[in-house]
């Protein structure tokens, strides 16, 4: 379990560890080209193809993509019948490369909302990929910050239930211990695209002192070349921790 970058100083170097991502503008990108928005989403599975080939090449070792938001059953009943159904072609298309490109896949959020033979494609992938340690592939689906923060607590109170009695011995790291990602260390750097500026429920916990980078480009445009500016505008940044500059200077390994 990887500590928590409030209490515990990370390892930090010119390409970031992991990498978090919200693929955002799939459906302005389709609207400009006066197509459905459907069609923006399936163009965005090439980019998600290009950005975990890229990751890969480039020496990253979590890459973290926001696929479906515990919001987004919000938005019309076309659009998200379509996403299920680009999500499992996806796992029924992809994971011989995933396996080729030795990369392991995980998939957290509330996965009982989806139909079993979604449930089943994604419980295949993770069995199939759990060898491979080039490159930690995680998809968020049916996701939410706030939902990963109270199901942690939920488990950490259901395995201990003494707690109760002793609020005092809840920690962060109890606690972290419980969030669907607690084998990953926090990202150091995210990404959107498509203009917006917020994380929207995204890893609330595990973001407390990411780099947060946002660019215009819809997701469908979105590849190797976006990418390596962002981690071009990564290594810009001066990551403290709470400690001044001369701190950082002076640390070893800087």
């Amino acid at each position: 379990m990887k500590t928590s970058s409030t209490r515990d100083i990370p390892v930090t170097s010119d390409t970031p560890r992991h990498v978090a991502i919200i693929m955002d503008g799939n459906g302005r990108w389709a609207s400009k080209r006066l197509l459905p928005r459907t069609a923006g989403h399936a163009k965005g599975v090439q980019a998600v193809r290009r950005a975990v080939e890229t990751c890969g090449r480039l020496g990253v070792d979590y890459l973290t993509l926001f696929a479906f938001s515990s919001e987004n059953w919000r938005r019309p009943a076309d659009e998200v019948s379509l996403l299920m159904r680009l999500f499992v072609q996806a796992l029924e298309r992809e994971v011989t490369k995933l396996q080729e490109q030795g990369v392991r896949l995980r998939v957290i959020g509330d996965l009982s909302a989806f139909e079993p033979r979604l449930q089943d494609l994604i419980f295949q992938a993770q069995a199939s990929t759990a060898q491979n340690d080039k490159l930690n592939l995680t998809v968020a689906a049916n996701y939410g910050g706030r939902w990963d923060i109270l199901q942690a607590t939920r488990n950490m109170l259901a395995g201990n239930p003494g707690l109760a009695q002793d609020l005092a011995a809840i920690d962060e790291e109890m606690l972290a211990s419980h969030l669907a990602m607690a084998w990953a260390p926090e990202p150091d750097l995210f990404i959107r695209t498509g203009g917006e500026q917020r994380i929207s429920n995204f890893l609330v916990w595990q973001l407390a002192y990411t780099e947060l980078y946002f660019t215009d480009c819809y997701w469908p445009d979105f590849g190797e070349a976006e990418l390596k500016a962002a981690f071009e505008w990564y290594r810009t940044r001066e990551r403290r921790f709470g400690r001044t500059s001369a701190q950082v200077h002076t640390s070893p390994g800087h």
